[in-house]
C-alpha cells in the first residue's frame, strides 16, 4: 500500500512485483496445500447421504402478505487530511406487499409502473456509526462512542414503539414467562466478566450499573460488540455482525407489533430474511433468545419465516450439484453431509453445524422450474440429522419461495431483490455522495 506525505517529499512505497515468486516456489507452502481438503465436486457427491424427497406445492396458500428484511452499509472517510477517520452509514429496510398484488402482475402482459410500486412499500431505518478516529459528543473513547450511538438508535420509535422496548421484551422473554436476569459476558468499561443485568434494576432509559465498577451499561451492550472494537484499529470488524443483528431485531419488532395488534395475522404473513437465520461473531449468543421466541410462536400462534442465501459455500455447492437433482427436489442437509461435501472438516455428532449461531437448519430446494435455493427454516432445536417433520410449515414456505422467483439475480426472489435494491449502498455513487455529505455535516 502506497503513502505520500502532504509535502510530497517522499515517493510512494510500492510492494515488490516479484515477491510472490518466493512464496510460489516455497516447498513448505506446496507441502501444506497438498495436505488440505477442499469442497467436493459434483461427481464426488452422493445425494443419498442425506434425506431428499419430492416437493408438492400446497393446494391452498395460507400466505397473504410477504415481509422481506434486508440491510446494507458503507464506510466512508470524513476528513481529507485524515483518511483514517471514518464513519459507517447503515440502512435497514422492511418491505411488505401482498400475494394478490404479485399474482396480479404475473397475469399482465405488461407491468404498469404503478402496479410495480405496490411491491415497494418499504420502511427504512438509518444509522450512522463512528468507525475509526472519531469521538461522539462527550464520550471518552471510540468504544463508548459506538456503544452510545447504537443505544441511541435503539431508543428511536418505529411504528410508535421503541426498538429498545422490543429488545427488552425479546431478551427477558416478556411474551411468555418473564426472565429476571440476563448475564452479560463482560463489562464494556472494567471488563469484569459475568455481569448480571437484573430486569428490576433497569432504569427508564434502559441502562444498568456494573456490579464491579458501577459504570453505566446499556441494554444494547448484550450484543457484546464492544468486545470486538479496538481503539486504534477501529470498529470495522463489527459492521457485518451489527447489520445482521439489526435485520433480525427489526424482524422481532414486527412480530411484537403484530402480536399486540392482531396475532392472527401471523398465520398469513411470510417473513423473508436475506441470509441464513443465525447470529454471528460477538452477537452469536442472540440465537438462544431467538430460538425461544420461535418455539413460543410455534406453540401458541404460528410463524412463517425463512432465510435465503445468495452467496457462500452452500450456494456454490447447490450450483455444483444442480444437475444431480431433479426439479422439485428438497435436500435436507445433515451434519455428516455438510462436513463431508460442503465445509471440509470432521462432523461432531455432539455439536451440530451452527449449534452456537443458528436457530434454524438448512436445506437445498430445486423448484419445479429448476431454480436452486439455499433455504434455512427455524427449528425447535439445532439437529445433526433433521427430518421433514422437523420443519413446521415447510410446504407452504417452499410454495411461496417458488412463487416469488425473480430474474434480477441468479436464483433470487422478488422481495429480497427489491429490498436489496432499496436499502443497499453501492460503492459508486452512494459512497461518494455519503462521503461529501459526512464531510459537510461534520464541519458545519
Amino acid at each position: 500500500m502506497g503513502y505520500t506525505s502532504k509535502r510530497g517529499r517522499r515517493p510512494n512505497e510500492y510492494a515488490s512485483k516479484s515477491g510472490h515468486t518466493h512464496i510460489i516456489n516455497d516447498e513448505s507452502l506446496q507441502e501444506f496445500l497438498s495436505q488440505c481438503n477442499l469442497p467436493k465436486s459434483a461427481d464426488e457427491v452422493t445425494i443419498s447421504d442425506c434425506l431428499n424427497f419430492s416437493y408438492e406445492p400446497v393446494v391452498k396458500n395460507p400466505i397473504r402478505n410477504i415481509i422481506a428484511i434486508d440491510g446494507g452499509y458503507s464506510e466512508v472517510s470524513v476528513q481529507t487530511g485524515f483518511p483514517s477517520s471514518t464513519v459507517c452509514f447503515c440502512q435497514i429496510g422492511a418491505l411488505i406487499f401482498s400475494i394478490d398484488d404479485l399474482d396480479g402482475l404475473a397475469k399482465q402482459p405488461f407491468i404498469d409502473p404503478d402496479d410495480m410500486a405496490k411491491l415497494k412499500q418499504i420502511q427504512r431505518l438509518k444509522l450512522t456509526l463512528p468507525v475509526r478516529n472519531i469521538q461522539f459528543k462527550n464520550e471518552s473513547t471510540l468504544i463508548n462512542s459506538v456503544r452510545r450511538t447504537i443505544h441511541n438508535f435503539f431508543c428511536q420509535k418505529v411504528d410508535n414503539e421503541e426498538l429498545v422496548a422490543t429488545l427488552r421484551w425479546f431478551i427477558f422473554q416478556e411474551y411468555d414467562v418473564t426472565l429476571s436476569t440476563w448475564n452479560l459476558a463482560s463489562c464494556p468499561v472494567c471488563e469484569s466478566t459475568g455481569i448480571p443485568l437484573n430486569l428490576g434494576e433497569m432504569t427508564k432509559d434502559y441502562t444498568f450499573s456494573c456490579n464491579h465498577c458501577s459504570a453505566e451499561i446499556f441494554l444494547t451492550d448484550i450484543f457484546r460488540l464492544h468486545e470486538a472494537i479496538d481503539e486504534e484499529l477501529g470498529a470495522g470488524g463489527i459492521l457485518g455482525y451489527l447489520i445482521t443483528t439489526l435485520e433480525q431485531i427489526i424482524l422481532v419488532h414486527l412480530i411484537r407489533l403484530i402480536l399486540k395488534m392482531k396475532p392472527a395475522l401471523l398465520k398469513e404473513i411470510l417473513f423473508v430474511k436475506d441470509g441464513p437465520l443465525a447470529f454471528f461473531g460477538q452477537t452469536a449468543n442472540m440465537h438462544r433468545p431467538m430460538r425461544s421466541l420461535v418455539n413460543f410462536l410455534f406453540e401458541h400462534h404460528n410463524l412463517y419465516l425463512t432465510g435465503l442465501e445468495k452467496s457462500g459455500a452452500f450456494v456454490e455447492h447447490a450450483d455444483e450439484i444442480s444437475e444431480k437433482l431433479t426439479n422439485g427436489t428438497v435436500l435436507i442437509l445433515n451434519n455428516d453431509y455438510i462436513y463431508k461435501y460442503i465445509l471440509p472438516g470432521k462432523a461432531d455428532p455432539t455439536r451440530p453445524y451452527g449449534s452456537t449461531t443458528y436457530y434454524s437448519n438448512k436445506l437445498i430446494f430445486k423448484t419445479l422450474a429448476g431454480g436452486m435455493y439455499i433455504v434455512s427454516l427455524p427449528t425447535s432445536r439445532n439437529m445433526t440429522n433433521p427430518k421433514e417433520a422437523d420443519f413446521q410449515n415447510l410446504g407452504a414456505i417452499l410454495t411461496n419461495v417458488e412463487k416469488l422467483k425473480c430474474d434480477m439475480y441468479d436464483n433470487s426472489l422478488i422481495p429480497v431483490a427489491l429490498a436489496n435494491k432499496l436499502v443497499s449502498l453501492a460503492d459508486h455513487p452512494s459512497s461518494r455522495i455519503l462521503q461529501k455529505f459526512a464531510k459537510g455535516a461534520i464541519h458545519s
